[in-house]
């Protein structure tokens, strides 16, 4: 499965990956929503993915993609700015491919991944108090902050949940912070994969 918010790079490795006889691209995504939405459908082998897509560290970009599908290996295209990838900081899920890397080199790296090359290891679960908090079941969320999480989780952004739902900029910033706040996540991208755990965003039936 490939993560980018670049279309024309996606489709670019699309078609590098599915030259490729043994090697099948079963999902794409452009933003944290969809890509989480479609690691929950689809359970890829490998997600090859920009950490950037996903507005926040990688560390913490390849932890919810674990959490979605734990068996999947995770392949980071890129960093953000000024963040470096090195062994303390990488699981054995996943591994990191610098800008310079060749076509060659990233089809290897797919299929040592699909090898399952290193020992597997369960990720732990930081922040994931979250969805199970006490906190969280004693303040239930409001009908407008249910509006807001499901809108946010399919990938708006602020400006489009206040103009869909009439509301103002400010507004539904106040309210994406309380959301933030009552569940105990510290950014868009943990609020999106509480909104998939938890089913305030679709999902397919026998999830």
């Amino acid at each position: 499965m490939l993560v980018h918010d670049h279309v024309l790079l996606r489709q670019g490795l699309r078609r590098l990956l599915e030259d490729e006889p043994d090697l099948e691209v079963v999902a794409e995504a452009g933003n944290a929503a969809e890509a989480l939405q479609r690691v929950f459908e689809h359970q890829p082998e490998v997600v090859i993915a920009d950490s950037g897509s996903f507005a926040c560290e990688a560390e913490q970009a390849e932890r919810l993609l674990l959490r979605a599908s734990s068996h999947s290996k995770v392949l980071f295209l890129t960093a953000n700015a000024g963040e470096r990838f090195s062994p303390a900081t990488t699981t054995d899920y996943s591994s990191c491919a610098p800008r310079h890397t060749s076509a060659e080199e990233l089809v290897g790296m797919v299929r040592r991944a699909l090898a399952g090359e290193g020992a597997m290891r369960e990720i732990p679960r930081k922040g994931a108090r979250s969805a199970e908090g006490p906190a969280v079941r004693k303040r239930a969320l409001t009908t407008r902050e249910r509006e807001v999480l499901e809108l946010l989780a399919e990938g708006r952004t602020v400006r489009s949940v206040a103009e869909t739902l009439g509301l103002s900029v400010k507004t539904v910033d106040a309210h994406k912070f309380n959301l933030m706040r009552k569940l105990g996540v510290h950014n868009k991208a943990e609020l999106v994969m509480w909104a998939i755990q938890k089913r305030v965003v679709k999902l397919p039936a026998n999830f």
